[in-house]
């Protein structure tokens, strides 16, 4: 067998004063003799070297094979007499970006570095099928399966990118998206990879797929009772019905519709099935789900460890937000991309309050009705983190409803450019605790219209970052550059040239 290092012997380089060893090979050395095992490795090895027992060939589990002949006799492999469990601890402790070439050596090196992976992403629907994706990794902890269940045209220059996939598609739109149902696998076929894939690694902790049936879900959690993370893209109620017998899950993204992508339906009759199933969920994430009420409640009803709620571009009826205050042990709230909050959270009175609710974000939401916002804030009285990042439509009258929660101590503004100087006026003073404030990007707030009232704030803060107005800061940065000044040389040039051939 060849491919193996050839000088593993220290003594015969020792003779020679002028040997100079290569780059990254005291490096590989010293990875060597930290550990004690593979101190008696090396030992072992010269043993035999010295005795001659190297000169016979040795099959993948160190045991000498009679039938091998190999083409070049003179070169031996000398991690022949290692065991399996020895050479991996070697593999484990060289970079992981140096595995891809060592498995190139022999097909006892494959196998022994596939068993060393832990995560991968599949591109090829096929390699799972046919069995040789849990062959040659059967300890696989984390598999992403999102990208091979596209069929993807590869001869197409046309790349469709989204935060959640990347696919080459076709110049031909279809009626139902971008890519179409067509594009997508079915989830008969998805089932099929999955029973293959559950059969395989059934250590499993973390799994995030697209289509999949009751059937195939109900596969897996039968069969791989350690997984903690799920990712189900184009889910519907009846998908999740499978997703509920996941007992040991704490983490899970359900995604249901995606403009251009895929349109499915997720609706409390879901979140029912899922919180009667998933009760020690700690995370979940809801992308483009539609609910109501009914389907919070009972999540905050079952999952009484879940501690993070994310809401991506959700489809919620109006009264969903009062809803919240059955989650007790709820601590952080995300809104992304959600073009309202709550169309009709009701009256004041019949709110609620989520008194564990610690942190909130809202990342690129439409901020439209007052009522909503204030409704937010009255339920989230309890907060200590408020996070806003391009939110359109939070002016001063709105933000002036984040006054009830008193206990803030961390403010971040990014992008907020209808919030006015007044409006932070009107808030912060109240916050006694504060003392983190960044405001970035606010272009409405002025540094000439701080008062000395929000000075004397500014002074007891112990991270404090004011950058409001991107334009002045671009000005002060390019003040003596000489810019717009070249430019306006360089047109006064071309048109003293025009007038001239004029």
């Amino acid at each position: 067998m060849t491919g193996a290092p050839k000088n593993l012997n220290p003594n015969l380089e020792s003779k020679n004063p002028n040997h100079h060893p290569p780059p990254g090979q005291n490096r590989f050395h010293e990875l060597w003799v930290k550990d004690q095992q593979l101190k008696n490795a090396l030992v072992k090895i010269r043993q035999l070297q010295s005795r001659g027992d190297l000169n016979k060939p040795m099959n993948g589990d160190g045991v000498e094979d009679e039938n091998d002949d190999d083409d070049n006799e003179g070169e031996h492999d000398l991690f022949s007499p290692l065991s399996d469990a020895t050479v991996s601890l070697i593999f484990s402790k060289l970079p992981i970006s140096h595995h891809s070439s060592y498995s190139l050596v022999c097909k006892r090196w494959l196998f022994l570095l596939g068993r060393l992976v832990r995560s991968l992403s599949l591109l090829d629907w096929g390699f799972l099928l046919s069995g040789r994706l849990t062959t040659r990794f059967p300890n696989l902890a984390e598999v992403h399966l999102v990208k091979s269940c596209f069929r993807s045209c590869w001869n197409s220059g046309i790349l469709l990118s989204h935060k959640l996939v990347s696919v080459h598609i076709d110049s031909e739109f279809t009626e139902d998206g971008l890519v179409g149902k067509d594009g997508i696998l079915d989830s008969d076929s998805v089932d099929s990879g999955l029973k293959v894939l559950a059969s395989g690694c059934p250590s499993l902790r973390k799994l995030v797929l697209v289509n999949a049936s009751e059937v195939g879900l109900s596969f897996v959690a039968k069969e791989c009772e350690t997984i903690q993370e799920l990712g189900i893209h184009w889910c519907n109620d009846m998908s999740l019905k499978g997703v509920s017998g996941f007992r040991n899950l704490q983490i899970l993204k359900l995604v249901g519709s995606v403009n251009g992508l895929y349109d499915s339906v997720v609706t409390d009759i879901g979140l029912t099935f899922l919180a009667q199933g998933c009760r020690r969920l700690v995370k979940l994430e809801l992308s483009g789900c539609e609910g109501s009420f009914d389907g919070i409640k009972a999540i905050g009803q079952c999952c009484q460890m879940l501690e993070e709620l994310t809401l991506c571009d959700h489809r919620m009826d109006g009264g969903w937000l009062s809803a919240l205050s059955y989650c007790d042990n709820l601590k952080t709230l995300r809104l992304q991309s959600c073009k309202n909050i709550d169309s009709s959270p009701g009256p004041d009175e019949h709110l609620g309050s989520c008194h564990a609710l610690e942190e909130l974000y809202l990342e690129r939401c439409q901020i439209r009705e007052k009522q909503s916002i204030k409704a937010l804030f009255l339920i989230c009285n309890s907060l200590r983190v408020i996070d806003f990042r391009n939110c359109w439509g939070l002016d001063d009258d709105m933000f002036h409803f984040a006054s009830v929660c008193r206990g803030v101590r961390s403010l971040s503004l990014e992008g907020c450019s209808f919030l006015t100087m007044q409006g932070l006026d009107s808030v912060i003073p109240c916050w006694n605790e504060l003392q983190l404030l960044s405001v970035v990007s606010c272009n409405n707030v002025k540094d000439s219209e701080v008062t000395p009232e929000m000075a004397s704030v500014f002074t007891l803060l112990k991270e404090f970052k004011w950058r409001p107005d991107s334009r002045s800061l671009l000005t002060s940065t390019t003040t003596g550059a000489g810019f717009r000044k070249k430019g306006g040389r360089f047109f006064k040039r071309m048109a003293t040239v025009v007038d001239r051939r004029k």
